[in-house]
């Protein structure tokens, strides 16, 4: 996949590309003709995942469960 930096262009240039909404397209013309055709999409939300809890939290979840299946059990 070529990769653009916005950073590198005129700002015009920049401007108009970083502003297209998802689904718009860019024709790409020289001299009269068109060249290419750009289509803008929108990248999905990234989710960070849930921080670990800490290893007091992890050790004190797992004797409760412990605790709990042994006093299930009798």
């Amino acid at each position: 996949m070529a990769r653009l930096d916005l950073d590198d262009l005129p700002p015009k240039i920049a401007a108009l590309l970083s502003d297209l909404g998802d689904g718009e397209e860019l024709l790409l013309v020289q001299h009269g003709a068109v060249v290419g055709r750009l289509t803008a999409s929108v990248s999905p939300a990234r989710v960070d995942p849930e921080p670990e809890a800490p290893p007091e939290q992890q050790m004190r979840e797992v004797y409760e469960t412990f605790r709990s299946a042994i006093e299930d059990e009798f």
